[in-house]
Order: structure tokens, then sequence, then C-alpha cells
């Protein structure tokens, strides 16, 4: 009865699957393989907290430790508790897991915990088990991809559109690796996957979209490829309730915590150094750089500090980032909240000391990051308000991800640039010199080494010949630029807007109203 509830959850006939567990929990009241059944249907209906009680049934009743341990961990890094979540998937790889669906979980777990690496390993025995699996390979793909191994990641790809040509994803991580051209690209392809797909289909018709755009800027027609682009944004924000406001209220709320909050630098900078601003504004860049001195170690982008503020500030809201918790933040011990979030760090990837933490939208805990980790040093890395308004747009976000929803629509970034700048420039006069800093992306790539000293002596870092060789770091990069970092500095992103200059006059305007300079 269990084999067959098992078959009907991998087709999701949840109801009929459902009714066969009760049956065997009926006849045998600790079943723990009927305990593990419903857990997975469960947790693919999105309800992680009921599904790990139900784990746990299933545990206690003695079903198998590898597989039970990497569902529960499964569930604890979807509600961001990752420092649990790595602790409970160690538990299972200790225990010798052996079946592709749990060797494969255990590296989607490691992969969103930051520990890509460790990720590839499991992700390459998932696919040995089981070689005709879509997914696996799919997922051994992207795995590939952010440790720079590119050439194993279009392996990948290209053996999962052999086994699902119809696999959106992967057809678009093809494009997003591989320089397309006149002689060799797949626009029919992926023009047959557009025209099949139904409206409603929006995230496949946003991809499609973005890999359609690509190959036409690879082939040189900027303007057809902001045509698709419009098509495939305009489809997808019409799906998705307005955050403008929100945002707004984001922003006044994190300036005024530049007034609200003490402040005090310590002598020493001996402690984390985050990299924030904008996506796709060469934040990546600078971590790279940084975290190639021999003195420091690339974190990433953590979500610990977000995370471990809302914890504290406990605020009713499911966002993590809302005027709310910004607005809570001046009544919390900030020396607690360091603390947290200084332990979860540690917990989860083992660093202490001098680390980097790259999460963009850190900007808006700017203040709240120099008060709870008085020894953190912060970098804002600027771009041309121009570029970065193509850059985002240009970006294909992940559609979970609600905080990137202005990048669906050339105004809507343009306006969020504004309040970006605006909140930067407000945190420039009010904040210690000697803690809070910015980069200019376009200074950067033309004095570089100018730039990458001053950098280091902000962090209290001697200079190193090793950051001026960036691009040979083996490290992990899990962000839109993990292609690019690997490669030497270039210029050739510096003023990209020119290219599509037509397409953009809405967002131009935006920029001039407001006497940004690009």
């Amino acid at each position: 009865m269990l084999k067959i509830a098992r078959r009907l959850l991998a087709e999701k006939k949840y109801q009929e699957a459902h009714a066969l567990c009760i049956r065997a929990l009926q006849t045998n009241p600790s079943n723990g393989e009927a305990y593990f059944l419903l857990g997975q249907l469960t947790a693919d209906h999105d309800n992680f907290v009921k599904a790990l009680d139900i784990y746990g049934r299933a545990r206690a009743a003695g079903y198998s430790e590898a597989e039970t341990c990497t569902q529960i961990s499964r569930c604890l890094i979807a509600l961001n508790r990752r420092d649990e979540a790595v602790s409970m998937v160690r538990q299972a790889i200790s225990a010798g897991p052996a079946d592709a669906l749990t060797l494969d979980t255990i590296g989607v777990v490691l992969s969103r915990a930051g520990l890509h690496d460790e990720a590839v390993a499991f992700y390459q025995k998932a696919c040995a088990r089981n070689p005709n699996n879509a997914d696996y390979q799919y997922n051994r793909g992207v795995a590939l991809q952010f440790v720079g191994r590119f050439d194993e990641a279009g392996d990948a790809f290209r053996t999962c559109l052999a086994l699902a040509p119809d696999n959106t994803r992967a057809r678009v991580a093809m494009v997003s690796i591989t320089k397309q051209s006149k002689q060799n690209n797949s626009l029919h392809e992926l023009k047959a996957d557009w025209d099949q797909r139904p409206v409603s289909d929006t995230d496949a018709k946003l991809q499609l979209a973005h890999a359609i755009a690509k190959t036409h800027e690879d082939m040189g027609d900027q303007q057809l490829a902001m045509t698709w682009l419009e098509q495939g944004k305009t489809i997808k924000l019409a799906t998705l309730d307005p955050r403008e406001e929100e945002d707004r209220a984001c922003f006044e709320a994190a300036e005024n915590l530049a007034t609200t909050l003490k402040i005090s630098p310590s002598d020493t900078a001996d402690g984390p150094i985050f990299i924030v601003g904008m996506p796709r504004t060469g934040t990546t860049l600078v971590d790279r750089i940084v975290s190639s001195h021999s003195s420091v170690t690339s974190g990433g982008e953590l979500g610990d500090f977000s995370i471990a503020l809302k914890r504290q500030a406990a605020t009713k809201s499911p966002l993590v980032l809302d005027e709310t918790t910004l607005r809570a933040t001046k009544a919390l011990d900030m020396k607690a909240l360091g603390q947290r979030y200084l332990n979860s760090v540690e917990a989860t990837l083992q660093l202490t000391g001098r680390f980097t933490d790259k999460m963009p939208l850190n900007f808006f805990y700017v203040p709240a990051i120099l008060s709870a980790i008085p020894n953190a040093r912060i970098i804002c890395v600027r771009r041309n308000p121009a570029d970065t308004v193509l850059s985002n747009y240009r970006q294909l976000f992940a559609t979970a991800f609600s905080y990137y929803t202005y990048a669906y629509d050339l105004k809507l970034a343009a306006r969020y640039v504004v309040k970006f700048n605006k909140l930067m420039d407000a945190f420039y006069r009010r904040l210690p010199e000697e803690a809070f800093t910015s980069v200019h992306y376009e200074q950067l790539v033309t004095n570089t080494e100018e730039e990458v000293r001053r950098l280091l002596a902000f962090c209290d870092l001697p200079f190193e010949e090793a950051c001026m060789r960036f691009h040979e770091s083996k490290a992990a990069v899990a962000t839109a630029s993990a292609t690019q970092v690997r490669k030497p500095v270039y210029t050739s992103s510096v003023g990209r807007w020119r290219k599509c200059e037509d397409a953009m006059q809405p967002a131009l305007e935006i920029l001039r109203n407001a006497n940004l300079e690009f």
C-alpha cells in the first residue's frame, strides 16, 4: 500500500496518496514510513511547520534516519532556520544516505546554506544513482556553475534537456552560461517554448523572455532584447501586488535608524566586512577582491543579519524586511543582536573574525549593523544610476523573492534607484567615515589598484597582490556574476545604458528629475 502511495506522491496525486497513508496508520499507528510519506505530502504544499512535526513522528517511529533527517533539514532551511538545518543535514550525512532523492535533497539544503562545494558531491552521487532524473541533472548543473566548472555545468544542463526537452530552466541556464551567436544559438527552441506556454505560466514566460533577450543582446540587437524583456516582465508584473509604497516606507525607516541608533565604531576593524548596494552593481566584484586577501574569507550572500533582527524584533508580519521591523530596531538590545548574527554565521559556515557578507539588501540595515557589531566595516558599492536601472532590469531575479519586484518595470526601477541613492547620501553624511565607505564601480574598474588599496586600508588590511588577481579565486559564487568575476577587470559594462537609450527614456526622465547624474 505504501509503495503505491510513494508512486502516487511522485505523480503528485496527493489525495490518493494521503488516503493510503491514513489506512496504513489505522492498521499500524507506529508505521514510520506512512508518517514519512505524509511529511513529504505536507512539505510539497509548503506547510513546513506541520511537515516538521510529521517527519519527527516518522523519526521517532524508527524510520530511516538518513531520510528523515534530510527532509527535516529541508523544512528548516525553508523556514530560514539555517544553523539548525545544517546541523540536521550533518546528522543525515553521518547516517549514510543511499537513495537518489535523499542525496539530491542534501545537495539542495547545502546549496541553500551557501555550502556549494559540498553540495556538488551530493548532486553527483544522486545523478550516479539515478542518471535519468532531469531535476537531479539540473541541480547538478547549477551547483557546478556556482563553483566555476562551466563546461561540466553545460554537460549537466544538456543531459537534463535530453531527458526532458521541455525543461525551461535548463534551456535558460544553458543560454546564461553560453555566448550566443548568429551561427550558434537556441532562438528556435526558446521561441517555440514561449509560443506553447500559456500566459498563466508567468514564471516560465519570464525566464524565456530573459533568455531570448540575452540571445539577441549577444548577437548585437539591444533594442530587440529590450522588447523581449518588456514582454516577459509585463506578464509577470500584472500578477503581483504593488510593493512601491512598502519600499518607500522601508527607505524612510532605514534613514531614521541613522539618527536614532547609537553608533560607536571600535578602534580595531577586526570583525566582518559587509558589502552592500543595489544588486548588479559590482558587489560580487568587491567581495572577490576583499576576500582574496589571506586574512579574509568570503561568506557569500548571507541572510543571517536580517533574520536575526526579525527574530529579535518578533514583529507580526510574515516578511523579514518591512517598515515595522526596521522601526522596531531602535528598541532592541543591539549587542545581543550582533552576537546572535555572529553565532549564526559561525554555527553554519564556521566563520569567525574577518569574513565578508555581501547580501546587497543589507544596505537597509547599515546603521543597525554598525550599532550591533562595532568592529564591523561596511563598503557600499555605487554605480552610474542609469546603468544600475538597466542592470537590474536585465537581471532575472528569483521570482519567489518579493523584494526585487521593482525590476519588472523600468520606471519602478528608476524610482527605486533614486530612493537608494538618497538613502546612501544620508548615510554618508551621518555615519562615521571610519566604519562606512563607498566605492564607485566606474572608479574601481578604471583605477583598480588605487581603489583596492583604499578599500583594504579602510578594512585595516595590508595590501596583497592576490587582491588584484581576484579572478583566480576558486571560491564558489552563487550570484548572477558567477561568470564575470572569474575574469580580470573589464570596463565594457560602463555606460551600457547608452546602447538602449531610446527604450530607457521613461527611466532616464525620472533620474533627471531627481538630479542624478548619469
